[in-house]
């Protein structure tokens, strides 16, 4: 089996309705006319990008036809007409089968990486797909494929930040509920672990945000500081992993950008975002950190109304596949 640097990235078509196939071939025109750039190919239906595709039967000959023509592995579910712009239960089959067959590919190796084009859950849940999210249909891939559980820990990387969540998409009055000491410990462990196999990075510094205004401010502000935060970021200072002690969340991402932490891993989802967001709007990455495979996205939704009007940019998938390939280069080296 080739190392996964060596390997083209499996990029799947997301909802063909939404910006995927305008940012696909946008982003494949941006980096096929540069050198050193790791071949990608789309899982998904040829025909949605029109005289651009080269079919192909295997991931190998991505990189034969990558310079000249967008290398597209055809989906066996053949996909009804659509209109850009216009959610259409009818493509989720193509949806989930370009999905599954990336993954495949990977577990395989014959890809070194999956970047996940956005979808809409709502099409999807409307044609009777039953899991939370994107996210959690690869966890769940994984665990089916390798047998073993694969917690999913998503990260937001743009703007000079690298930001792990410990609560996703979680009502505030609800994060309480998700976040224990439990759960703290398991996403700070896969962050460290992920930044040193795929980042390159041997000793991470791990920066944790506070849940209240002023981390807490030694409890007048709030408890979780002192009862959950801290006492998970001194066992695992124990065990070797340099973590802080809850930190204010509206200094850590300035500290971290002066060079004081390789990481932050934020408490809400908001909380994290919002940095990101605000220094790299168009540019930053969704990376799925604790699976068996690297999985990239692009930090934004199906854009339909982008879709319909053509307009929709490939920062973010540019940015997405470029990391994705470091990933994979970073993972070869570190398990080589």
């Amino acid at each position: 089996m080739a190392n996964s640097e060596d390997l083209p990235l499996a990029v799947t078509m997301g909802d063909p309705a939404g910006c995927g196939p305008q940012i696909t071939l946008r982003a494949w025109k941006t980096l096929s006319a540069e050198s050193g750039v790791t071949p990608f190919y789309v899982t998904g239906d040829p025909a949605i990008f029109g005289n651009a595709a080269a079919v192909i039967d295997h991931p190998a000959d991505a990189a034969r036809l990558f310079a000249d023509k967008l290398p597209v592995l055809p989906l066996g579910t053949d996909l009804p007409r659509f209109s850009a712009g216009t959610p259409d239960s009818g493509l989720a089959a193509g949806i989930v089968e370009s999905i599954d067959r990336a993954m495949a590919d990977t577990f395989a190796g014959h890809a070194g990486g999956v970047v996940t084009n956005p979808i809409s859950k709502s099409v999807l849940y409307s044609a009777g797909f039953r899991h939370p999210g994107h996210t959690e249909y690869l966890a769940e891939l994984c665990e089916a494929h390798t047998g073993q559980p694969s917690p999913p820990v998503m990260m937001l990387v743009g703007g000079g930040l690298r930001v792990a969540l410990a609560t996703i998409h979680v009502p505030l009055m609800r994060v309480l509920d998700h976040l224990t000491s439990t759960s703290l410990e398991l996403v700070i462990r896969i962050t460290a672990q992920a930044m040193q196999r795929d980042f390159g990075i041997g000793m991470p510094r791990i920066g944790l945000t506070g849940l209240n205004p002023h981390a807490g401010e030694s409890g007048t502000i709030g408890l979780e500081e002192r009862d959950i935060i801290n006492p998970v970021a001194d066992r695992l200072r124990a065990d070797g992993i340099d973590v802080s002690n809850a930190r204010p969340a509206d200094t850590i991402f300035a500290e971290t950008l002066d060079g004081r932490f390789d990481a932050v891993i934020a408490m809400t989802h908001d909380q994290g975002l919002i940095p990101v967001k605000t220094l790299d709007i168009w540019g930053g990455v969704n990376t799925t950190l604790g699976l068996p495979i690297i999985r990239t996205s692009p930090d934004h939704g199906t854009a339909y109304d982008a879709a319909a009007a053509n307009t929709a940019r490939p920062d973010s998938l540019i940015a997405a596949i470029r990391l994705a390939s470091e990933m994979a280069a970073q993972r070869a080296r570190h398990d080589g």
